[in-house]
């Protein structure tokens, strides 16, 4: 096909917090699919927490992004050619191929999405690798009991929003943290029984207040002194789900570990990491479920925009800033 498509390259590592001069807009020709080949418009591209560790030359639990080629990740597009039986032209589709404004696959890691179901934004987050993430790691390790408390740090993200709704589906009391009075309120509309702000508040002051009795689970998506309350804060045989460390990623040296470990073996507790992709044989499971809630308001969201794929380093900046309420989402193309 004639035209350019543009796509954010990787070009250092960080040291530390990023800057855009990390990342180029790089230029290619639209690429006419050969024989297996499909060929996608994309219409937006996730930036995501878990990609800060990739942009370091270590091993995390994939490979770290090759300097000089396209961010990968998620990006949900419309088949504009297809030399695939699998995919005719104007299928929505999700894939992995990240940042760039144009993709060509041959199929092998494709999903076809449907629209009338659900905006096809929300496949990259609600309903797709957030809203799996907040839904395994609290049904699948947190195993909530109703009438538990459940603490969710980093509340206001895709991740973190997705699975205090749905301990309060489960019957729980769900206490959350956050970053701005914007970010609270939004909490609180969701039907958190309590919030705070984590500039604001410490931690442990929060859950002395919110949680005087003590928490069941404890969704971590930030870890630092959050982690620390938790345990601090968690019964016995309670539960932490660990999915990320986001106040961590951007360490130039390793920061020491919760003070209280102790309490981990006195109060027989289970601290559980996971990483979604070793668990998507349960991914229709999840879909099925969640959208239910979504049709009848119980699972609600919101989704951070940032228009044009340029703007796509800033976009990503400013989601490991906390910017972001819900998804972060860089939007490339048309999405009709």
């Amino acid at each position: 096909m004639e035209g350019i498509s543009r796509e954010i390259r990787l070009v250092a590592r960080p040291r530390g917090f990023p800057e855009e001069e990390l990342f180029e807009v790089a230029e290619t020709a639209i690429p006419d699919p050969a024989e297996g080949q499909v060929l996608i418009r994309n219409a937006f591209f996730s930036v995501d927490p878990y990609m800060r560790p990739r942009m370091n030359d270590v091993r995390s639990y994939v490979a770290p992004f090759t300097l000089g080629e396209a961010m990968t990740g998620g990006a949900v597009g419309r088949v504009v050619a297809s030399r695939n039986e699998r995919y005719g032209e104007g299928d929505w589709v999700l894939h992995y191929l990240g940042w760039r404004e144009w993709a060509l696959t041959d199929g092998a890691a494709v999903r076809r999405l449907d629209p009338e179901a659900a905006p096809v934004s929300t496949a990259l987050g609600v309903l797709g690798m957030p809203g799996f993430t907040a839904w395994y790691g609290l049904f699948a390790l947190g195993r909530p009991q109703e009438g538990d408390t459940v603490l969710v740090s980093g509340a206001a993200g895709a991740v973190g929003s997705a699975a205090g709704q749905m301990a309060a589906i489960a019957g729980c009391r769900v206490v959350g943290s956050a970053g701005s009075v914007e970010k609270l309120a939004w909490l609180r509309d969701l039907g958190f029984d309590g919030v705070f702000n984590y500039r604001e508040q410490s931690a442990r002051e929060a859950l002395a207040e919110l949680a005087p009795e003590g928490i069941d689970i404890y969704f971590d998506n930030v870890g630092g002194d959050h982690l620390e309350a938790a345990i601090g804060a968690l019964r016995t045989y309670g539960r932490v789900v660990a999915c990320g460390s986001i106040s961590r990623y951007n360490d130039a040296e390793p920061s020491p570990g919760p003070r209280n470990m102790f309490l981990v073996v006195t109060k027989r507790l289970r601290i559980e990491g996971f990483i979604i992709r070793d668990h998507y044989d349960r991914f229709g499971e999840f879909v099925a479920e969640a959208s239910a809630w979504v049709r009848d308001g119980r699972l609600r969201y919101r989704e951070t925009v940032v228009d044009g794929i340029e703007n796509a380093p800033k976009a990503f900046l400013g989601l490991l800033r906390g910017e972001n309420i819900g998804k972060m989402l860089v939007k490339v193309g048309p999405d009709d």
